[in-house]
């Protein structure tokens, strides 16, 4: 199973500050294979850490309540073992604890702290990294962005990289937990770039779609290369358009009409895992935010339609999962059922009917919706310059042979995707 946080929302902008808590944390992080969630669940007026259990007949919480309520600036994210790794700001300190059930009570495992002298310094967990056995965080100062290991590490948080320039985001790229796209804002631009991990932060680009755009990475697929993106490159400082291309192709980045959605905000938090070299048949699941409320859609690029489908009650917005067999998985909690997963089975060809903006609605992609060509390198790999396309809308592809993060070389030139 594959889950992703991958828009970079307020939150990731603003982040916590040192000193200022402002972050409400995530509603609901999901391990990478979907065995475990936490959140923070409220009791009256009050939070406490809850886990979870999403791998077994019928999901469970295990209420995780330590000697006081938490902040709302907290945040709870799942380990692979079941434990959960809480970030509290204490004394103007980052800390990190590991919780975990003990009979009646809740044990807790104290990590360490990062402290953030500058008080503009912006400090958040990064989502949940493969494997489920380490925890990251991004610090986010004035000019320069820190990744930090902060569980699974042998002595406490531990600096691992220091990136030129504020980041935002945070994707993983591969299945290792090496490769992590971030969003780096340098002279007024975004672009995402890779850092590797296994090298001392080695910093690659990785998306350009054109000199003067804003280029960011929502969501990634390891298994078929998949990407999500957002960019105004399609109208240049106006408007961000979602679009899709695939790590390590020679075709463009495409920006499907049917992924504009009027006056809502569309963000993907899920693609369906396991596709390996068949991204087009990628099922996508992609939070919608307008004037109605929150729903969800579910796309997949060579269907190129959007079905938009309403939420279930009390749905933990922007969390969910995907089986490979194409299950859709969305946790909820409601007063009659604390701890529910709500299961969609979304057929390939489905589609919908309705006006675009409300629940239920389709849009297709016609010829003449905006193609640009960009790069999406490899991570690790230096991204060549960009060439206008003039080119008329071509079909929906064949999807090509992704270039395998293990495999990708750390240096050289890749075609655009």
């Amino acid at each position: 199973m594959t889950a992703c946080a991958i828009e970079p929302t307020a939150a990731d902008e603003d982040g916590d500050e040192c000193g200022d808590p402002r972050n409400g944390g995530t509603a609901c992080a999901i391990t990478a294979d979907g065995a475990y969630a936490a959140r923070l669940a409220p009791a009256g007026d009050c939070l406490f850490p809850e886990r979870w259990t999403l791998d077994g007949p019928e999901p469970y919480a295990v209420p995780l309540p330590g000697n006081q309520p938490e902040e709302p600036g907290s945040e709870v994210q799942p380990m692979s073992d079941g434990r959960v790794l809480i970030r509290r700001l204490v004394d103007g300190r980052h800390a990190f604890s590991l919780l975990y059930p003990t009979g009646p009570g809740t044990g807790e495992l104290l990590l360490g702290a990062i402290e953030c002298p500058d008080p503009d310094t912006r400090l958040r967990l990064l989502p949940p990294a493969p494997g489920g056995e380490k925890a990251y965080a991004l610090a986010v100062g004035r000019r320069s962005t820190a990744v930090w290991l902060v569980a699974g590490g042998a002595f406490g948080p531990e600096h691992l990289a220091m990136v030129p320039g504020r980041c935002s985001g945070g994707v993983w790229l591969d299945r290792a937990g090496r490769m992590l796209a971030l969003d780096r804002e340098v002279g007024g631009r975004t672009k995402a770039i890779v850092v590797d991990l296994e090298r001392d932060g080695e910093v690659s680009p990785l998306l350009q779609i054109a000199a003067d755009s804003d280029d960011r990475l929502l969501a990634a697929d390891p298994d078929s290369g998949l990407l999500l993106i957002r960019s105004d490159a399609p109208s240049p400082g106006r408007e961000d358009r979602l679009g899709w291309g695939v790590i390590g192709s020679t075709l463009p980045v495409r920006f499907p009409e049917c992924l504009r959605v009027p006056d809502c905000t569309v963000t993907p938090f899920a693609i369906q895992p396991g596709q390996v070299l068949m991204p087009e048949n990628c099922g996508v699941a992609l939070r919608v935010d307008g004037p109605a409320g929150t729903w969800f859609a579910v796309w997949r690029p060579a269907e190129r339609q959007l079905l938009q489908l309403p939420a279930p009650e009390g749905w933990l917005a922007g969390s969910g999962l995907w089986t490979e067999d194409g299950v859709l998985q969305l946790p909820y909690a409601t007063g009659d059922v604390p701890c529910g997963v709500a299961r969609f089975a979304v057929p390939r060809g489905a589609g919908g009917t309705g006006d675009a903006g409300s629940p239920g609605a389709t849009g297709e992609t016609r010829p003449g919706d905006p193609v640009r060509d960009g790069t999406v390198g490899a991570p690790g790999e230096a991204a060549p310059e960009p060439s206008p396309s003039s080119e008329p809308d071509p079909p929906v592809p064949v999807a090509p042979r992704p270039v395998p993060l293990r495999e990708a070389p750390l240096k050289g030139r890749v075609a655009v995707g």
